[in-house]
Formats: structure tokens, C-alpha cells, sequence
């Protein structure tokens, strides 16, 4: 049996952070706004005729073997994808991965694989999961492997592809997919890499206990979080494009209140360059402190835009806006 999945990746173009349980809770209102982004993560897995158990990361060179699923519980290496594997109580599996995403490049790199290994491993053991039931699983899959709560968006750019607003609710939690011309909204944005990786969970977890422990701050800085996602959704949908690069602005204005290691002396110089050369707005992808960074601008100074984040070092990445989310086969 050789099973071949895959899943994208995502630009958050605002909310991000306040999708972590139970944050929106005090937050009525609360919404994030992703887009699927062409740069994939893949899984392969194929059947042994033994029944040792393979797992290879072709991005970290790191290849785990076991003789049983049972001693994965505690593996340390490739932590998140022997977790998942000792989920579906693999066997008798070479479990291949890669991903077009830099490492820690804070655009849901680890949760696209994750999606798609779920998918791959639910397909080896022939079981039918619908696609909630599997995003359950591989959220808290990833918050066993990291220690930390997770956040509820990544996971369905990845499995759903496109653009969508995620309604965080106390009744549920509701995608919501968004009519936005794609192509005029890529025509804006350059997407990079810092050079710099990054810790989500770290970041995320020291802002969640703060706001949890009563600060106002933390609490004042994700309320102006909330307004701004919804001002996004509202200008993205009514193509109000001077309007989404406020947002994108306002955003990262707010997202660098959260805490001083949000921003860096490295991505402050790139966001400087790239304002120099015409960009409107720019924002790190993700929790910050490195990792991806995009621009916003006039379509007519992309390129210039480019030019300059790439001669101040950063690593271009070439990607489109995604329709389709999970692939089998």
C-alpha cells in the first residue's frame, strides 16, 4: 500500500492568537481570518513487509525507528509525528515526510503536516474520520507534542483550503469562507522568510497566562485583536483594498503590544525596507519573533518591494492563494 497526502500551509491575515481556547471566550465576537497559501506539506506512507515502524523527516534528515507503536508514547525525536503514529497504533509503516514551508516559518507549517499525516494514517487504517473528527485529533495530537495549548485556525486552511473567517463562538466554532478576489489580494502581498525561526507555543503560552491571570493589557490588546479581524473580513469582502492594508497595519500595531519579543531589531529593518520601497502595511506570520514576514502594497511596486526585502536578506517565497485544502492520493 504507498498512500500520498498532502496539505496547505496559511497567510493569518488577522486574528491570530485570540483562536486559543479559552481566550475568545471573554471576547464576543472574536474571528480570525487565514488563507490557504500553495506551499504544502506532504506525507507518503507506505507498507513494510516486517512490521518495524519508520518515520523520516526529509526536512530535518531525522529518521525514528521502533519495533512497536507502544514505545512511540514517549519518543523525543520527531516528537509530533510519533505521537500521531502511536495514535493509529502504526505497524508494518515507512512514514515519509516534507514540507515546502521553512522551518518555524509561522505559517502553520507543523499543523498542515499534521493534517496530512492524520489523513494518511486514517487511510492506512481504514478508518473513515469526517473532517472535524480529524482536526480534533490532529489539534490535540500537536498539544501533546509541544505542552501547550493550541490555537483552532490553523487547521482548516489545511484541510478546507481558500480564504475563510473562523467565528469563535460559545456555541461552536464556525468557518466561514469568504468571497474575495484572490488574485487582485496576491497581486498586493510578497510574502518572505526572516532567516529567523520562531516558537509559537513559547509566545503563545507566556500571552495566554497573562490574560488569563486578569492583565489588562493583555485583555485591552486582544479586544482592538477582535475589532480589527472583523474590519479585515469587511474591507476583504468588499474589496475595499486601502481598506485591508489598515487592517494589516492595525494589526500588527496591535500584535506588538502583546509582548516585546513579538518584533525584532531584524524584521523591524525588513518592514523598514520594504516601507521605503512602497509597502503600505506588513506583519509577521504567527505569534512573531521571526519566521515569515509579508508586505502589503500598490500592485505597481511589487516587485520593488521584493527587491528591496531580498537585498536585505530575506528569502522570497514564491506561493499563490489556495483553493483546494487536503489532497489524498
Amino acid at each position: 500500500m504507498n498512500i500520498a497526502t498532502s496539505a496547505p500551509t496559511r497567510i493569518d491575515l488577522a486574528g491570530g492568537t485570540i483562536d486559543i481556547w479559552p481566550l475568545y471566550l471573554f471576547h464576543p465576537g472574536a474571528q480570525t481570518v487565514n488563507a490557504a497559501i500553495s506551499l504544502r506539506a506532504q506525507a507518503r506512507l507506505e507498507t513494510r513487509s516486517d512490521d518495524l515502524i519508520v518515520i523520516r523527516s526529509e526536512d530535518t534528515s531525522t529518521t525514528v525507528e521502533a519495533a512497536r507503536w507502544q514505545d512511540l508514547r514517549t519518543e523525543p525525536r520527531l516528537r509530533l509525528l510519533s505521537l500521531l503514529v502511536h495514535f493509529f497504533e502504526g505497524h508494518g509503516i515507512t512514514l515519509t515526510t516534507t514540507s515546502d514551508s521553512p522551518a518555524g516559518a509561522g505559517i502553520a507549517g507543523s499543523s498542515a503536516l499534521n493534517v496530512a499525516v492524520c489523513a494518511a494514517l486514517a487511510n492506512w487504517q481504514r478508518e473513515h474520520y469526517e473532517p472535524e473528527a480529524l482536526l480534533q485529533i490532529a489539534m490535540n495530537i500537536e498539544a501533546q507534542a509541544i505542552n501547550v495549548p493550541t490555537g483552532l485556525q490553523d487547521y482548516r486552511p489545511a484541510l478546507y483550503g481558500g480564504i475563510a473567517a473562523l467565528e469563535l463562538e460559545v456555541d461552536g466554532v464556525r468557518r466561514v469562507p469568504l468571497e474575495v478576489d484572490l488574485k487582485e489580494l496576491q497581486r498586493r502581498i510578497v510574502l518572505c522568510y526572516t532567516g529567523e525561526p520562531r516558537n509559537s507555543g513559547t509566545n503563545n503560552w507566556e500571552i495566554t497566562k497573562k490574560h488569563i491571570d486578569g492583565d489588562r493589557h493583555i485583555f485591552d490588546c486582544f479586544e482592538r485583536i477582535r475589532d480589527t479581524a472583523v474590519t479585515m473580513r469587511e474591507a476583504l469582502t468588499g474589496g475595499n483594498w486601502d481598506g485591508v492594508g489598515t487592517a494589516i497595519a492595525d494589526e500588527w500595531q496591535n500584535r506588538k503590544r502583546l509582548a516585546p519579543g513579538v518584533t525584532t531589531p531584524a524584521i523591524e529593518h525588513l518592514i523598514g525596507r520594504a516601507t521605503q520601497a512602497g509597502a503600505t502595511a506588513a506583519k509577521v506570520c504567527g505569534a512573531g519573533g521571526g519566521g515569515c514576514l509579508f508586505t502589503y502594497g500598490p500592485p505597481e511596486r511589487r516587485a520593488e518591494i521584493a527587491d528591496a526585502l531580498a537585498a536585505g536578506g530575506a528569502r522570497i517565497l514564491d506561493y499563490t492563494f489556495e483553493q483546494h485544502g487536503l489532497v489524498r492520493g
